[in-house]
């Protein structure tokens, strides 16, 4: 029985499997809240909301909305084929000069590359989605960590007068590059993105001993 106790628990499962969700989805026991204890995942001591900021800065791992627009980690190791696949032999720049980004896409993208990396807050004021702005920023940021652009690179935590923290963890967007470096990130670009699908699928069946077929909707 996996019980999930610390942010290394996490880090571990995460880098064993590749893959790891942050909640229940189509594959049973392939999630991070079926494997908290519940007094961790409802209670008021840390458990896997706090422990976000110190499993992405073990270097081990990334986070993101990479699963069916939801939250989840994959290990470094697994990551450039999950690339690969998800954007199917185009950089962003590509993507975009073929269409197939739009320019809401294009500003959030080159705004993020640019910084380096940004506050949720910080970033949508400089792309215009302040009070009274643009719309829908939360579509066109869960749709560049789909597609593998952009990962959250930390959270920030409000602190009150007594300097303890307090409130739900702020994000703070990058780009796998920026993190990682172009190099690490693309190295599976050598490889058909069908073929870097087949990897990650032999991968999920064999670490969760579930046939393949299980894992398509969850990486599609």
């Amino acid at each position: 029985m996996i019980e999930l106790r610390s942010p290394d628990d996490i880090v571990g499962l995460a880098c064993e499997w590749g893959f790891l969700p942050f909640f229940k989805n189509s594959v049973p026991g392939f999630s991070i809240e079926e494997h908290t204890p519940r007094e961790l995942w409802f209670g008021s001591s840390d458990g896997p909301w706090e422990w976000k900021g110190p499993c992405i800065r073990t270097g081990k791992v990334l986070y993101g909305k990479f699963f069916c627009g939801k939250a989840g980690y994959i290990s470094l190791d697994w990551f450039p084929d999950f690339a690969n696949y998800r954007r199917d032999g185009y950089d962003f720049d590509s993507r975009y000069e073929s269409g197939l980004a739009s320019h809401k896409d294009l500003n959030i993208y080159d705004t993020v590359s640019r910084y380096g990396d940004l506050l949720s807050k910080k970033l949508k004021s400089l792309c215009g989605y302040s009070r009274g702005g643009e719309r829908g920023f939360d579509g066109v940021i869960t749709r560049l960590q789909m597609q593998t652009y952009l990962c959250i690179s930390d959270f920030e935590y409000m602190r009150d007068k007594y300097g303890r923290v307090y409130g739900w963890g702020v994000a703070r967007y990058s780009t796998p590059e920026t993190l990682f470096g172009y190099d690490l990130i693309t190295s599976a670009y050598s490889r058909e993105p069908i073929e870097s699908r087949g990897r990650i699928l032999g991968q999920l069946s064999k670490a969760l001993n579930r046939p393949e077929e299980d894992f398509l909707r969850l990486i599609k």
